[in-house]
């Protein structure tokens, strides 16, 4: 068995237990591959499965000595990160379950060489625009575990801060990396810092290079450490300088949130600025936390929507693109040929009609030419050498031909990164030696290929159809509604007047917060429920297939 089939049978194997409705989509992406494999898009030893993380996903980014760490020992109730006023950690560090009590730290090489997190073989990378820094993955990279219930069944990742980092061009190629595989990241900026000149790199990398991504929703800018403002009360003018950073950077728009962490917060003197901070606070807080426990339920849709999206942009884009690459290769070794096979006919033809080679009894008439014709051997031999020169030449113009399209799809800006390589190994498919430059359509794209890709997009709306059952119920068939009592009302209004503030600020058990579900279900909805719900893994069960 192939490493990439290994994996991919030790994905379906974990999903089997876990979540059923995961382990379809294992299979569509199986279907895709076999696709993809035909029409020469994807390498044999990769997946779709592959470049697409099972598990949630949270990237916490930003400037240095921006509480990002503090932020995650708040988050994980323990003090994992060390923390300062200076860059304290220049290493990116994954976080996950660990079944002990006491935390671990693992070197880079432990995720460089597990499969199962989202930096497998990311050395390959970093040596691709770094010379010499792939051998020195412990450099950029470390493990570490936590048994905190926040982290079960999530990946956590902790970064170095953007301006203290001097190795810029490794760690923005990791940076992309991580953005690309997350599911939520929180973009971390120093309130005692609002100026943009204090957050160049953050603002450069950060915001204006995402806020045109198509999954931008899934960027949370924070204005964290908040609480220096306390003195002067002037947090409002922090805040707006802020902003005005940003929208220098092009981010008009959004959800921007300001928090402290109140177990290494000045105290605040004055009871009125202390109360509406600890309240923008707990608020802000309480959405970033929400934010994070929601990524279990986004990760369902984000799984769906990846293979959906590629079997989409295989079908409507490189296809279309490759069997365009195709005729422009088609017409250049034809036109190549021709005007080739020209200017042979027309340099015979000046040497041969001033020597008066044609005319007289026969139409063409050389002292050369009939011992030629005479010799059976010889005219034999001449043919299959004039032969063998014109399929040379018809292989190197192809070869030509083919070198020069490539380099024109390479140049085009208009398709991401991804698509281009798919486009170009398409096409470099269609131009093996046994390939004939007649040939319409890709190869690899016939009605079997076609039915194939339909029925993966078929099967995606109807797996996101499930998802939706689970937590939505349009017509409220499912649901009983409950009679209307004004005296349950009021009683419950008197009740919300009098809650606690610290209740009212939504700091109760995180983990009851849940999409809202129907009082009475069917044993059909009950059915799909228990395939959606699978626990996720702990400890080594963390995935990156």
């Amino acid at each position: 068995m192939s490493s990439i089939n290994q994996r991919i049978t030790t994905l379906e194997a974990h999903l089997e237990r876990e979540n059923p409705l995961l382990l379809d989509v294992v299979r569509c992406f199986r279907t895709l591959d076999k696709v993809a494999y035909d029409l020469g898009v994807l390498p044999r030893d990769d997946s779709f499965a592959t470049q697409v993380p099972w598990w949630p996903l949270v990237t916490v980014l930003g400037t240095f000595s921006s509480g990002k760490s503090s932020f995650i020992n708040h988050i994980l109730q323990s003090p994992l990160q060390t923390t300062g006023n200076q860059a304290v950690d220049d290493k990116f560090t994954v976080i996950c379950f660990g079944a002990d009590d006491t935390s671990r730290t693992l070197p880079g090489v432990a995720l460089d060489s597990d499969p199962r997190f989202p930096f497998y073989k990311v050395s390959h990378d970093i040596e691709s625009v770094s010379q010499g820094e792939g051998r020195r993955i412990d450099a950029y990279l470390q493990l570490k575990t936590c048994k905190s219930e926040a982290l079960r069944g999530k990946i956590l990742i902790d970064s170095p801060g953007f301006d203290a980092d001097a190795q810029r061009t490794a760690t923005l190629q990791i940076t992309d990396h991580i953005i690309n595989l997350s599911d939520l990241v929180l973009v971390f900026f120093d309130a005692r810092h609002p100026e943009p000149g204090a957050m160049t790199d953050t603002l450069n990398h950060l915001v204006s290079d995402t806020i045109k991504r198509p999954d931008s929703n899934k960027f949370l800018y924070i204005l964290n450490q908040i609480d220096t403002a306390a003195r002067e009360d002037n947090a409002e003018d922090v805040f707006a300088a802020w902003q005005r950073a940003l929208a220098q950077a092009g981010l008009t728009a959004g959800r921007f949130y300001c928090t402290y962490n109140p177990e290494v917060a000045q105290p605040i003197e004055d009871e009125e600025v202390r109360r509406r901070f600890e309240s923008k606070c707990k608020e802000d807080t309480l959405d970033i936390r929400r934010r994070i426990h929601q990524v279990e339920i986004e990760r369902l849709y984000r799984i769906i929507g990846a293979l959906e999206k590629n079997a989409k942009e295989i079908e409507g884009q490189a296809i279309p693109a490759i069997a365009a690459a195709k005729a422009l290769w088609k017409r250049l070794v034809l036109w190549s040929e021709g005007i080739g096979l020209g200017l042979l006919v027309l340099a015979f033809l000046l040497w041969t009609i001033p020597a008066g080679y044609w005319g007289g009894d026969a139409l063409f008439s050389a002292p050369w030419f009939d011992p030629l014709i005479a010799n059976g051997w010889i005219a034999g031999i001449l043919s299959i050498l004039i032969a063998g020169a014109g399929i040379y030449s018809h292989f190197f113009i192809r070869r030509l031909a083919a070198r020069f399209v490539l380099r024109r799809l390479a140049r085009n800006k208009d398709r991401h990164e991804r698509l281009k390589g798919w486009i170009a190994r398409g096409f470099e498919h269609n131009t093996r030696a046994w390939r004939s430059i007649f040939g319409q359509s890709p190869a690899g794209w016939n009605k079997k290929a076609r039915e194939r890709i339909a029925d993966i997009i078929a099967q995606a709306d109807r797996f996101v159809q499930k998802i939706n059952d689970r937590f939505a119920d349009p017509s409220g068939t499912s649901a009983s509604p409950a009679p209307a009592n004004p005296a349950n009302r009021t009683s419950q209004n008197r009740s919300d007047e009098h809650e606690p503030d610290d209740r009212k600020a939504g700091f109760e058990d995180l983990e009851t917060i849940s999409a809202a579900e129907p009082t009475a279900k069917s044993e059909e909805a009950i059915s799909e429920e228990r395939a959606l719900e699978g626990k996720p893994l702990a400890g080594s069960a963390v995935e990156r297939v």
